[in-house]
């Protein structure tokens, strides 16, 4: 069967004859998390065997797997495809990965790279979480009960404000109210609330606005988590102007890597990369068809 399988995927188009307008980049687990022991140090190692998709953003279909999640194995794919390939790609959407990035400023240097606006309202939702657990261990010397307000309530004060209802709102009002004698868990949702608003911006000069904002309530804060949050906008500010004037994400990626956690739970697992990558190739190609 799996031979079949890769003698099948043997006959999908060259992907050096496509002509990708958008690229898409993100990073997956290819199995579960190994723990090898140093036969020196006796030690027993962490390993995460992570690979990298690549996906043509306008058909969604699979182009690539690498191993790893670093710059090397995503450059190495885009060197080895043709010059006039590479000139052809307008858009990368990444995730907020230096590494990607790395890679794509010494194969695709022309090209414009966004930044998802998912991982950054999750890096918003990060901050918001370090925030509440730092409080909670200063002002009681321990972590949260389901007796306190603010962790029975800590999923909804990762929601975006304008989705809450009255009833939602008014809990938060109890969370502020109770459980944040000092305003800094609330001056930190401000901050998270303000990077959403930020991120939902249709024009460069409503970000530049919104981001000045930003500014503001990060300095009124004024907690390590928030400043480090507003360092990391700084640092692919350039990206973020290329994802609200061109909208593009990494939602086909994402959306990818699901249909290929579905291939290994059909395949109970895969043990060999090459088959991993002929049965994920050949079922994207077979989708992206129909």
């Amino acid at each position: 069967m799996q031979e079949a399988i890769n003698q099948a995927a043997l006959t999908l188009p060259d992907v050096d004859a496509l002509a990708p307008r958008m690229l898409g980049i993100d990073e997956h687990r290819y199995r579960s998390v190994r723990f090898f022991q140093d036969p020196t140090t006796k030690h027993r190692n962490r390993y995460e065997p992570w690979m990298s998709t690549i996906v043509d953003l306008d058909t969604g279909q699979v182009l690539g797997i690498v191993d790893g999640r670093d710059s090397t194995g995503v450059g190495d794919w885009l060197k080895a495809r043709p010059l006039q390939w590479r000139l052809g790609v307008q858009i990368v959407a990444i995730d907020p990965s230096a590494a990607f990035r790395k890679a794509l400023r010494m194969w695709l240097p022309r090209t414009a790279v966004s930044v998802d606006a998912f991982h950054l309202s999750m890096l918003g939702n990060a901050m918001l979480t370090e925030v509440r657990q730092r409080l909670t261990q200063e002002t009681k010397a321990r972590r949260g009960r389901a007796t306190d307000p603010v962790w029975a309530n800590r999923r909804l004060l990762l929601q975006g404000a304008e989705k809450l209802s009255q009833r939602a709102r008014n809990r938060l009002e109890v969370v502020f109210t109770l459980d944040d004698p000092t305003g800094r868990l609330e001056a930190a949702w401000k901050v998270k609330e303000q990077l959403r608003t930020l991120l939902r911006t249709g024009s460069l000069t409503e970000a530049a606005h919104a981001k000045t904002e930003l500014e503001r309530l990060v300095d009124l804060a004024g907690q390590p988590e928030t400043r480090r949050l507003y360092r990391t906008v700084c640092r692919w500010w350039n990206e973020i102007e290329v994802l609200i004037i061109t909208g593009a994400t990494t939602a086909k990626v994402e959306a990818n890597n699901t249909a290929i956690k579905h291939i290994k739970r059909t395949g109970r697992g895969y043990r060999n990369p090459h088959n991993y990558r002929s049965g994920t190739l050949l079922t994207s190609a077979t989708r992206t068809a129909a």
